[in-house]
């Protein structure tokens, strides 16, 4: 059964591989670049600006490269740009991978279930799918987050749950063809059960579009929080570069650095996301590997 397995199963690449073929997108590998400097931000936040970053340290509007006290400026209230942009990394980071762990959790959950067991089961769910994609999504996250309150957490959650359909229905079509398969089927041959056959031999098979997919699922998740907090339903007791937009947009016309700068912040994020899963794709999509 294992020779039969090893024949019949699209096995991953091995990770030197994999990472060689990551390194050959160039779009890719400086999406990474970015998203390493921006994950460095987080990390060393406390270090570089200690303190609280929504304390006022200095004269209000001053504008960026003015004085190397403030780089980047300071808003309507003194507070310093630069300090709430690195501390904003952590917010939007820490939301756009939870909310993308939420999802993916969902997703393939519900996805594998309607393949595998099928008839109503696949019904069910897949109606249940269907009833969360025709929802508007930022309507859905805005009532979610009317209902629970203006925090972190329940932002994440509401996107998370706005997030799994199309993971779902992705897992749901790799299942399918991968159920019927010779290593499959000497599985259930041998009496190993449903969840095991799941767990250690479908599902490692099935991931690698679903990687794709949730790297996709973060940028999307940055953007939501963006629009939320955008709307004044952030949390306000976080720096987030979505409210650093919405405080700012009353002075858009005498002080447009207050929305740009937070704007291209979450631009490059969510550029450097699709990169990184376009050279993902390229890696892990056997159709791609030879491109």
């Amino acid at each position: 059964m294992r020779a039969l397995r090893d024949n019949a199963s699209p096995r991953l690449p091995q990770g030197h591989h994999l990472f060689a073929r990551f390194l050959r997108n160039r779009g890719a590998f400086g999406g990474f670049v970015v998203l390493a400097v921006i994950l460095a931000c987080a990390l060393l936040a406390d270090a570089l600006y200690p303190g609280a970053a929504l304390r006022i340290v200095g004269p209000a509007e001053i504008r960026p490269f003015e004085t190397w006290q403030f780089p980047l400026g300071t808003d309507s209230m003194g507070r310093d740009i630069a300090a709430m942009i690195v501390h904003g990394t952590r917010s939007t980071l820490a939301i756009g991978l939870c909310a993308a762990l939420t999802a993916t959790v969902i997703g393939v959950t519900v996805g594998a279930s309607a393949a595998w067991f099928g008839g109503w089961t696949d019904e069910i769910l897949m109606r249940c799918t269907e009833l969360f994609q025709i929802i508007p999504n930022i309507v859905l996250i805005l009532t979610v987050v009317s209902i629970l309150g203006p925090r972190i957490g329940y932002i994440t959650l509401a996107v998370g749950l706005v997030s799994w359909p199309s993971i779902a229905r992705l897992m749901r079509s790799e299942f399918l063809s991968l159920k019927e398969r010779e290593y499959v089927l000497a599985c259930r041959a041998l009496g190993m059960g449903n969840f095991r056959i799941i767990i250690e031999e479908i599902i490692p098979n099935a991931l690698p579009p679903v990687i794709v997919m949730s790297s996709m699922v973060v940028a999307g998740a940055i953007l939501y929080e963006s629009v939320v907090s955008f709307l004044g339903l952030g949390d306000p007791n976080v720096p987030s570069w979505g409210r650093l937009i919405g405080e700012g947009r009353s002075l858009i016309r005498t002080a447009p650095y207050l929305c740009a700068i937070p704007g291209i912040a979450i631009m490059l994020v969510v550029l450097s996301l699709n990169l990184v899963g376009d050279g993902l794709n390229d890696a892990l999509n056997p159709k791609l590997r030879d491109r």
